[in-house]
């Protein structure tokens, strides 16, 4: 049961309020079922996680991204394709998106005008349908 100081592993995370929150990282990973990268020696978390610190078994800067990523709270979400993006950014794609607001690729952009048209008989159709089935029952 070797004894391990703060000037051990000092050398190894030079802050010493980080190697505190590294440590402590490292200690409820292995209070969770994490692998020892030591022996015990019958010594609890927080003196194995100082240990492997100062004994190099595991890298402090692994140990500094997952204790990160433990605390984010934003999932972060994958980005658009590279193709699809260049895509976009070239015009290419322009066809396929016209066609989805009802303009052909012969007709060339749409202004803004013509969009917001195009969602509002988007929207108003459902509404318009329910409309003129109320109005066949009446009948």
């Amino acid at each position: 049961m070797a004894r391990v100081t703060v000037e051990d592993c000092v050398d190894k995370v030079p802050n010493r309020f980080e190697l505190v929150l590294l440590a402590g990282h490292r200690a409820r990973a292995m209070s969770a079922g994490a692998e020892l990268t030591i022996d015990r020696d019958n010594d609890k978390n927080p003196v194995v996680a100082l240990r492997e610190i100062a004994d190099k078994t595991i890298v402090p800067e692994d140990l500094r991204e997952d204790l990160i990523s433990s605390m984010q709270k934003r999932i972060e979400t994958e980005e658009p394709e590279v193709e699809n993006m260049q895509l976009l950014m070239s015009g290419e794609g322009e066809g396929e998106i016209a066609d989805t607001f009802g303009a052909s690729e012969g007709e060339g952009r749409m202004t803004e005008e013509e969009l917001l048209r195009a969602i509002q008989t988007q929207i108003d159709s459902p509404q318009q349908k329910s409309a003129d089935d109320d109005m066949d029952v009446e009948d």
